[in-house]
């Protein structure tokens, strides 16, 4: 199957259980893969045919800034659930990071892997 991916999509939101992660916005990091048959949008090149990952960017953009998770966790599963039910993917690899978590760490965050792989 082959594969369509999303690298280091950064937004800012309200993300963290600490007081002053409440009142500040935070920027997160995301990586997206997951399974698309891209044939039959290779051989017509009409994006009518592809998985259009512009809408899954403006979406996920959206979703993610006025989102106001505690747990880096909980905002993973939210959007593998979007992904999942709003576009035509079976399989996702979501990588979640928060850069600002950890003083003396580039970053911090959660792998998920989500549906039906090949499917």
């Amino acid at each position: 199957m082959d594969k369509i991916y999303i690298r280091e999509l950064k937004v800012e939101t309200i993300i963290g259980i600490y007081d002053w992660e409440r009142e500040q916005p935070q920027t997160v990091c995301l990586d997206l893969e997951f399974d698309s048959d891209v044939r039959k949008a290779a051989s017509r090149d009409r994006i009518e045919d592809a998985v259009n990952y512009k809408a899954i960017k403006d979406r996920l953009v959206s979703f993610i800034a006025e989102s106001r998770y505690g747990l880096i966790e909980t905002l993973a599963e939210r959007i593998a659930e979007i992904l999942l039910a709003e576009f035509p993917i079976s399989w996702l690899r979501l990588r979640l990071g928060k850069p600002a978590a950890l003083s003396g760490a580039d970053d911090v965050g959660v792998i998920i892997e989500r549906g039906r792989k090949g499917a």
